[in-house]
Parts: C-alpha cells; sequence; structure tokens
C-alpha cells in the first residue's frame, strides 16, 4: 500500500491504484479540483516533493505546457498513487473565494482514452 505525505497536513496509506487528487482530498486536504478532473484547468495542481511519476499522461502533459507550467508542478488528478509519494498541495479550498472545490472527480483518470508519454 502506497503512502502520501502532503506537506503540513500528515502522511496516509492510500489504497493502490487511488487517483492523487481523490487520495488528497479523502485525506482531509481541501485541494481544488474546478473541472471535476479532466485536465481542462489546472487548480489541483502539485509539487513534488519526492516520488514523482516519471509519465504522464497526454492530457496533463497538454495543459501545463499551455498554462506555461511544465516542468514546474504537476496535476493531481492525473496522477495515479502506485508508490510512496509526497507532494505540497498548492491550490486549496482556503482562502480561494469559491464556494466548493469543485465537481467530484471519477475513481478512473479522465479524459478517456488515457495515453501516456514521459515527463
Amino acid at each position: 500500500m502506497p503512502t502520501l505525505t502532503v506537506t503540513g497536513r500528515g502522511t496516509f496509506d492510500v489504497a493502490d491504484g487511488t487517483r492523487l487528487v481523490r487520495a488528497i482530498e479523502g485525506n482531509g486536504v481541501d485541494i481544488l479540483h474546478r473541472c471535476g478532473g479532466f485536465a481542462r484547468c489546472t487548480t489541483c495542481r502539485v509539487a513534488f516533493t519526492t516520488g514523482e511519476p516519471t509519465r504522464m499522461t497526454v492530457a496533463e502533459h497538454d495543459k501545463l505546457a499551455e498554462k506555461e507550467l511544465l516542468g514546474a508542478v504537476r496535476l493531481s488528478c492525473q496522477i495515479i498513487c502506485d508508490h510512496d509519494i509526497a507532494v505540497r498541495a498548492i491550490s486549496r479550498l482556503a482562502g480561494s473565494g469559491r464556494k466548493d472545490a469543485g465537481q467530484r472527480p471519477a475513481d478512473d483518470i479522465q479524459p478517456q482514452p488515457i495515453q501516456w508519454v514521459d515527463k
């Protein structure tokens, strides 16, 4: 079972295969996900401390490139917890002025079909 460490919040056991955005939120961290986990925005972005995956979905790559964030952050909605990960949640509901974090992301990575590229 992988562990997830969120800076300032603690370390948690996470079921293998859980989407990172769901694992973060499921452990009490108020991370934003305004588009519902479809890689259409960048509100679920995180910075890795350790354990950054070596690949990313094409959807994540394209959105980060579009926003000129490629190499600086990752989209937690496009990452699967399959090893130990440590992150800093960047976009939080607290202080955002938004009424909620966004639509609940699905259990599986979206959009389908999933295509992977090297980071």
